[in-house]
């Protein structure tokens, strides 16, 4: 509950920022404007951001007969976390990671790279996809979404105030406005770029719990998010470098230098989401996975395709 109240309260002041930078612009008026604009923005990212974020990724989605044991996993994760069935997905690239998407449950998917069928067990892979359930589960893929939305409108909305100044404050005695404008123009994006991050630190936390429950094992989890911070440490993904405002969606941090657990991380660092991993496991009174978690008739990770081996 502390972190739906925290997402809660810093989703508030990504709404009051964008509206002060409305105000900067045109006052009161500005300001109303600003909260129209965001209202339809957020409208349209509610109902079509999930088909956006998959073709940017150039995603494809599979069936069971496409991709058996996968299917077969992630319907299984999913009746253990009282989900419906999401839509799944696999994006082509090197770099082991996965993310989900979607406005509800009900309008859900998940999408997992060729390179996380690869790299990582069962197991691990088990954690992962719990992971991305947890996030569904939360409603998180709506809150980044809406997220992303403000914190890019703010952006734009700021270069405007900058660049036209703030019409309000064009008289001399109100000289003073327009410097406040001009300053809270400059800071806007910076500020709404490090509540944005700081929402998606907060949310990889809570999702990191809550799948470790839904797989059974924590240890699991630990294991794939070491895995794939090494190799997205050393393995470029190129989808994600051309569009790095999607790069919170992501499991692990997918850009190239990402990873410390500072204000302009979108991520948690990864040493601090497996030491609260290890910890819930030896509170739990784990210290190993437990295989009958996973559903026995899952086994290798292969993917059907017309031509070549991965689809």
């Amino acid at each position: 509950m502390t972190n739906f109240l925290r997402t809660g309260m810093l989703l508030a002041a990504l709404t009051a920022l964008f509206m002060a930078v409305g105000w900067a612009i045109g006052g009161s008026g500005g300001m109303l404007t600003a909260l129209l604009v965001a209202a339809a923005m957020n409208l349209f990212a509610y109902w079509n951001a999930d088909r956006m974020v998959l073709g940017m990724y150039g995603a494809r989605e599979v069936d069971a007969y496409a991709a058996p044991e996968l299917h077969g996993l992630v319907s299984e994760l999913a009746r253990r976390a009282g989900l419906p069935m999401p839509r799944v997905y696999i994006v082509e690239t090197e770099q082991p990671n996965a993310f989900a998407t979607g406005r509800d449950p009900e309008h859900a998917a998940v999408a997992v790279t060729t390179g996380i069928l690869r790299a990582l067990s069962r197991e691990e892979l088990a954690g992962v996809l719990a992971h991305e359930l947890a996030h569904i589960k939360n409603r998180d893929t709506l809150t980044m979404t809406v997220t992303a939305t403000i914190a890019g409108a703010i952006g734009m909305l700021a270069n405007l105030a900058f660049f036209l100044g703030p019409s309000h404050a064009s008289s001399e005695d109100n000289r003073g406005s327009a410097i406040g404008g001009i300053v809270l123009a400059l800071l806007a994006p910076l500020i709404a770029m490090l509540v944005q991050f700081a929402i998606s630190r907060t949310r990889e936390y809570e999702a990191d719990r809550e799948g470790a429950a839904i797989c059974g094992e924590p240890l699991w989890l630990a294991r794939a998010l070491a895995k794939i911070d090494a190799y997205a440490r050393r393995t470029v993904n190129v989808p994600a470098e051309q569009h790095p405002g999607t790069a919170h969606l992501f499991i692990v941090h997918p850009l190239r230098g990402g990873g410390a657990d500072n204000l302009f991380s979108t991520h948690p660092s990864t040493e601090n989401r497996i030491a609260r991993l290890e910890a819930m496991a030896v509170q739990g009174g784990s210290s190993r996975p437990r295989r009958a978690s996973v559903p026995p008739t899952v086994g290798v990770w292969g993917v059907r395709r017309r031509t070549g081996p991965w689809g």
